[in-house]
């Protein structure tokens, strides 16, 4: 593989016209593919296998008038103090509201007047009026969102509080401020590591190239293939980080073949022979792992990690072909002022960088590593399992809008209803009655009625609502606990037990869905595929480091130290977002569960970044071992080379996790903080200290491989070693080698 990529990258910088021209007419071709594609509607969101989700198909089918799968929106008024909900100004008002609700957007279905519907607390300070869409909120344009916010502001106007909770107002989250921040960030760290502007710009530069073709692409494609407009939210956030590691991979190993004194195009070739090979099958586990989240089974996730997925092969193609081509352009402005002068003024002996300069921080720090390999070992792995002890008391669960920050409407319209009528009223369970094959209908949903009314955690169960055929019954049951509480959790898994004993006393079957059951459903699903997810994507990278590394215990340190860098990522969460330690740092407003996706999540991009800098570290520490050097020479050599490089793609990941921190959804805010701690913990304590301690105490033994699995697994020389004759000669003994003017 490394001969051939060299070859690439030399013909890349040949062409360098003809490359260039061709990633330009792709981002041109996407973006007008884009421009003229229809406008994609947002995908709906399905939970197949699940319960909640076979009630949501059984009314779409028999009750679609019902709208159960549809967005709803809850307006909660609270009269002025010493008012009533109830007097004559203010139930005029809210009539006269929940009419306007009714008639501002085609995509109502309804809005329940809460006299009729009978939703007055008994003070009668205060009252909500439910609303229901056609659409799920996914599928509610702004428009619509509009239309809701004006109606409330106009009760405003008339002395009334008024909130809004429910998912109708919640829209993606803006990220681009967080992005540009991000990027910021990333162009400071990379003009510090270059000392070039021009060698700072191209990973940039690169990078938004890729992210550009994969997003427009996404959006071109997005109606065609129904992929909505919250698939390429994955696809912007990995493309951006991977397309600058790539980049500065590349770019950094060029700079490193220039001052070896070799000339601009075999050192192109040479960069994306060996780095380029580390980018390849870095590559390949970021893919592995976003392609893995099918396991899954939740269409929009699946969806997600491939687009992501294509996104990052882009990356690949343009770190292999691109970058090349722009070091054609950019000359020897890719080094800094001092190193021109020096490699290409005649300041350097026999072309060679000056060895005379002392160590770099990378070589100090992996020398004083390999000299006391145990203590290092044992304070990171000490450090990491206290880290990751709260994961012992993890909560997964998915937010509500008691998450949401106090400021917001949501929030507001949550603890007006919890404190009117309480917290279960924030997240009835709407329990679904197929009465298709009961003897008698009518008496089999009042069955069901009865039962659950003598559950524990049950406040009101409301009379049955048939359908037109008379066959389905909906049933809305109101918890007395919040909607996320293990409380509620609980009264639905003995609503579904109770089951199987009335469908043999009626016939009829019951299932418990709306948004709370889904909440539940969803997160039991996560977790049942964590374990499956995590075995195939560490599994398939497992074997793809064995013929990376040519080793076993390599790729098994690398898997091991990767699952100890998540689980201790996954107990600062707990300890933060749940326990609430530090929770005012971050603004955390409000304590809870843990998202349920984030384990995946983590596992999925935390694992392809990981893999990332172990690739890029260890095959310069292999490549030197290959070369002839001992074990723990090889390991400073490849912290001399790969520590700047690896340190820098570090600090650019956690700058960009981290803007979302500021995030003022919890969620957002989550995820921000759970990526960059991951980042932290994995690139600087386990790659950074742990790798090196663990291949200075084992030595030799570290590149061991059995000598029939040897002979088996393809060659793919990832070191370069093919390179040393792929021009023809020798370049470690090549006489003739000198500077060339550039």
């Amino acid at each position: 593989m490394a001969t051939f990529l060299y070859r690439l990258g030399k013909l890349a910088f040949r062409r360098r016209h003809f490359v260039a021209l061709i990633w330009v007419a792709l981002l041109t071709l996407a973006g007008v593919g884009a421009a003229s594609a229809p406008t994609a509607a947002s995908s709906s969101f399905s939970i197949p296998g699940t319960e909640a989700q076979k009630a949501f198909d059984l009314l779409e089918e028999r009750a679609p008038e019902a709208g159960a799968d549809g967005a709803s929106a809850r307006v909660v008024f609270k009269a002025p103090d010493g008012e009533k909900v109830t007097d004559r100004a203010n139930k005029a008002e809210i009539v006269r509201t929940v009419g306007a609700l009714s008639s501002g957007s085609d995509h109502v279905a309804r809005a329940d007047d809460p006299f009729r519907a009978k939703t007055v607390s008994k003070d009668g300070s205060t009252a909500y009026a439910s609303v229901s869409y056609k659409v799920t909120s996914m599928e509610l344009t702004d428009e619509d969102r509009d239309a809701l916010e004006k109606t409330t502001d106009k009760a405003r106007a008339a002395g009334l509080t008024v909130e809004v909770g429910g998912d109708a107002l919640q829209a993606m989250p803006e990220t681009g401020s967080s992005e540009i921040i991000g990027i910021a960030i990333a162009a400071v760290v990379l003009v510090v590591t270059f000392g070039s502007l021009i060698a700072a710009g191209l990973p940039l530069l690169t990078a938004l190239i890729g992210v550009g073709i994969g997003v427009l692409s996404i959006t071109a494609l997005a109606d065609a293939l129904d992929l909505g407009t919250t698939t390429s939210t994955l696809a912007m956030m990995i493309g951006l980080a991977v397309g600058i590691d790539y980049a500065l991979f590349i770019v950094s190993r060029y700079r490193g073949e220039l001052a070896e004194g070799r000339d601009r195009e075999e050192a192109a070739g040479r960069a994306v022979g060996t780095a380029g090979s580390a980018v390849v099958f870095a590559g390949l586990t970021v893919v592995i792992a976003l392609v893995g989240l099918a396991v899954v089974n939740i269409p929009m996730l699946t969806k997600m990690g491939f687009a992501a997925a294509g996104t990052v092969v882009i990356a690949v193609l343009i770190a292999l072909t691109l970058i090349p081509a722009l070091l054609g352009y950019a000359g020897r402005r890719v080094l800094p002022m001092g190193e021109k002068s020096r490699l290409f003024g005649g300041g350097a002996k026999d072309g060679t960088a000056d060895e005379d300069a002392g160590p770099n921080m990378g070589t100090r720090w992996a020398r004083f590593v390999v000299r006391r390999p145990v203590a290092v070992l044992l304070v990171g792995i000490v450090g990491l399992g206290a880290a990751a002890l709260p994961v012992a008391q993890l909560e997964l669960g998915l937010p509500d809008d008691g998450a949401q920050p106090t400021s917001t409407t949501q929030r507001k319209a949550y603890d007006l209803v919890s404190e009117g009528f309480g917290p279960g009223f924030n997240g009835p369970l709407m329990v679904v009655g197929d009465l298709k094959d009961a003897d008698d209908p009518k008496a089999a949903a009042g069955e069901i009625t009865r039962t659950i009314s003598r559950l524990d955690d049950v406040l009101t169960v409301a009379p049955p609502m048939f359908d037109k055929a008379g066959d389905t019954a909906i049933i809305s049951v109101v918890p007395s606990s919040k909607p996320s509480g293990t409380e509620t959790e609980d009264l639905v898994h003995s609503i579904r037990d109770t089951g199987a004993r009335i469908t043999s006393d009626t016939g009829a079957e019951i299932m418990v869905t709306g948004t709370t059951a889904m909440n539940i459903d969803v997160s039991q699903k996560l977790n049942d595929a964590l374990l499956p997810y995590l075995a195939l994507v560490v599994g398939l990278a497992f074997l793809l480091l064995i013929v990376v590394f040519r080793s076993v215990l390599v790729p098994l340190k690398a898997a091991l130290g990767f699952l100890l860098s998540v689980l201790a990522a996954l107990g600062a969460v707990v300890a933060v977002f749940q326990w609430g330690w530090l929770g005012s740092l971050f603004g955390v407003e409000q304590t809870g569960p843990v998202m349920s996706m984030m384990p995946i999540f983590m596992v999925g991009v935390v694992f392809g970044l990981a893999m990332d800098y172990e690739v890029f570290l260890v095959t310069r520490m292999r490549e030197a071992y290959v070369h002839g050097e001992r074990p723990g020479q090889a390991v400073v050599t490849g912290f001399r080379h790969g520590a700047r490089v690896v340190t820098a793609a570090a600090v650019i990941m956690i700058a960009v996790f981290a803007g979302f921190i500021g995030s003022g959804e919890q969620m957002v805010k989550m995820i921000g903080f759970g990526l960059a701690i991951a980042v932290v913990f994995d690139a600087f304590v386990v790659r950074m200290a742990l790798v090196p301690a663990v291949l200075a105490l084992l030595g030799d033994k570290a590149w061991w491989l059995p000598e029939w699995l040897d002979r088996a697994l393809p060659n793919v020389d990832v070191e370069g070693e093919g390179l040393r004759t792929a021009d023809g000669t020798d370049p470690e003994t090549d006489p003739d080698r000198k500077p060339v003017r550039v």
